[in-house]
């Protein structure tokens, strides 16, 4: 039996949790973030939201079998749901029973991505808010095959209807969602990054590399990431630099993996994926560049945390990456010109520095998790009630 001290601040947590803002953020794998830019974003606004002063309960996705379990992480609530199932049918039952878990406390929701939001109805007939993040235009990647494009365009046309707000990371699927409901019912908000300003050069030196002479590639391995056409641009030629190619890549059970493999020079290292954030951002803060072959999608996180390392940039050219890195990067369209861009950066420090420079520069004007989380704040705080909201704490400086 508790003692009586315990019962009171048991008692005075409980009070005090329902005398602050709630938020429930479902759709992610959970914190603290191990595996890509939703759940870095839900950690960082998570954060955010704590320092101001609202409670928040984040839900986590964990593999195997039990009871639902609830703890917390640097103050904030996790609910833990464990799934025995891998792929969408492990993602998809997931969200039901997260979905589920929150309908008890009627606290508002913001959701990260609409793959299941058919399930999300339920929030709309209990009116229960709930704000919908709806990433990239994810129906239109091929790599999902038929069956999956339906799916997802279906449930993309659901989540237009019934979120309370829709989120876009980019004015491109601003623009897109605009075709599916009015822009009142839009906020972009892109995705953050900290600025990465110093880091151990133990790191690369671990892989082998010398700091200052390598180029990074840092994305899932697919086709439509350029990946194939980086590679071969880089091997084209003998560039007395290395290219490090982070993920995971299995020649033996994919054609495209195969593909890239083959086509590397001996200049180029594939160490499989790294997910450790502090090693990640090393790499970045170390490399002489960042080649960056995204052709579909919004704000893309990896691009993003480059601005963020200060690293000089090629990128795809196309509407997404032109918007994020602007002056920040120079372009390609084909392996040709993407060959030419990085026989260009490598040979200019002068080039390097000015897209150094203006890689910071744009980090901070957009893409600092201050600014973004801040966002965040501003469209969900109409959906708690203002008589529960505390007066906000003064923020200090880190």
């Amino acid at each position: 039996m508790a003692s009586r001290g315990v019962r009171f601040l048991m008692t005075y947590a409980m009070t005090n949790d329902a005398s602050r803002p709630t938020i429930r953020i479902l759709g992610t794998h959970g914190i603290p973030a191990a595996y890509g830019g939703f759940e870095t974003a839900a950690e960082n606004v998570a954060i955010y939201l704590r320092d101001r002063g609202w409670r928040v309960v984040v839900y986590c996705q964990a593999a195997g079998s039990g009871e639902i379990r609830e703890d917390r992480w640097n103050g904030i609530e996790r609910v833990t749901i464990f799934v025995s199932r891998d792929g969408w049918l492990g993602t998809s039952a997931f969200d039901w029973m997260s979905i589920r878990h929150a309908l008890k406390f009627r606290d508002p929701c913001l959701t990260f991505g609409y793959n299941t939001a058919v399930f999300n109805i339920l929030q709309r007939v209990l009116r229960v808010p709930n704000v919908i993040n709806m990433d990239g235009i994810e129906w239109s990647r091929a790599r999902w095959g038929k069956f999956r494009q339906a799916i997802l365009y279906a449930n993309e046309r659901v989540a237009c209807v019934i979120g309370d707000h829709l989120i876009a990371d980019h004015p491109c699927i601003e623009q897109h969602l605009r075709q599916r409901v009015s822009p009142q019912k839009i906020t972009t908000i892109t995705y953050g990054a900290h600025e990465v300003t110093d880091a151990l050069a133990d790191v690369p030196r671990r892989l082998g590399l010398v700091p200052g002479r390598y180029l990074t590639l840092i994305c899932r391995p697919i086709s439509e990431n350029s990946i194939l056409e980086l590679v071969q641009a880089f091997s084209a030629r003998r560039r007395h630099h290395r290219l490090l190619v982070l993920g995971d890549y299995t020649p033996e059970s994919d054609p495209y993996h195969r593909a890239v493999l083959e086509a590397a020079s001996d200049e180029v290292m594939f160490p499989g994926a790294i997910y450790a954030p502090a090693d990640v951002a090393a790499l970045r803060f170390h490399s002489l560049g960042y080649l960056h072959g995204h052709t579909v999608g919004g704000t893309n996180p990896s691009l993003v945390e480059a601005l963020a390392a200060g690293n000089p940039v090629i990128a795809h050219d196309n509407p997404y990456n032109r918007w994020v890195a602007q002056d920040a990067a120079i372009y390609f369209h084909s392996t040709l010109t993407a060959d030419d861009r990085i026989t260009e950066l490598l040979g200019s420090a002068a080039l390097r520095q000015r897209l150094s420079t203006a890689s910071r520069t744009r980090h901070r004007s957009e893409f600092t998790w201050e600014h973004v989380a801040g966002q965040y704040e501003s469209v969900l705080a109409p959906y708690v009630n203002a008589s529960h909201r505390p007066p906000v704490p003064e923020r200090k400086p880190a």
